[in-house]
């Protein structure tokens, strides 16, 4: 399953991108990676799901605290890179992870602060992937936006899902990807443009798919 694609291709590898440079300003806690879920920092479950669920590999994101996040989380397994230009945006962590990223692999991007993540949601995606296609997890859930639905994520409202994280992007694809990324929007303004080459895999039986963004989806944390 995890490291070959939904055509059982030899060698269709993913690096997981765990973009954790956010300072988390709305909170008031410091840096989200260092949000604390099941006794340990967030950053160490999400990335875990990743590595666990099937990626040859898993690049960190740090920003905001990052000497903190290096000294307290445990990230051994990872790679992990700092972002110095984290203030700008989340798009400058999505391009110093496809820097990283070996250019042969697809991409899988995870964000910190979802600890809804699991390696089953992880495996159902790269299981499900189709060469030269972006496969996103969705999740049946009405009350988030994505900050403006392309037509395909209509369609999926419509089914009673939204489109969220984690996104498998193809190798073949990361280049034009890579060129609309721009501030905090990441892959958005590609998805926008592109929602015939999306394919959405409902993951709700595995979590509401939410992150967390204000006090009162804290209690996400459990």
């Amino acid at each position: 399953m995890g490291n070959q694609g939904a055509d059982g291709t030899a060698g269709r590898r993913a690096t997981g991108i765990v973009l954790a440079a956010g300072a988390g300003t709305r909170l008031g806690l410091g840096a989200k990676a260092l949000l604390p879920y099941r006794g340990r920092p967030l950053v160490e479950s999400v990335a875990g799901a990743l590595l666990d669920g099937g990626c040859r590999e898993v690049v960190v994101v740090l920003g905001a605290g990052a000497p903190d996040v290096a000294t307290i989380a445990e990230l051994d397994r990872y790679r992990v890179v700092i972002n110095p230009g984290w203030r700008s945006g989340m798009g400058s962590s999505f391009l110093l992870g496809d820097q990283t990223a070996d250019p042969a692999d697809h991409l899988l991007i995870a964000l910190v602060d979802q600890p809804g993540l699991t390696r089953a949601t992880v495996g159902r995606l790269l299981a499900s992937h189709r060469p030269g296609r972006v496969t996103a997890a969705a999740y049946r859930r009405r009350d988030a936006t994505d900050g403006g639905e392309s037509p395909g994520q209509v369609a999926a409202q419509e089914a009673g899902l939204l489109r969220g994280h984690p996104l498998l992007i193809d190798a073949s694809l990361r280049q034009s990807v890579i060129a609309t990324v721009t501030g905090d929007a990441g892959a958005r303004g590609f998805l926008r443009a592109h929602p015939d080459l999306v394919d959405e895999v409902d993951c709700s039986d595995q979590s509401t798919g939410e992150d967390i963004d204000t006090p009162d989806q804290l209690r996400l944390l459990g």
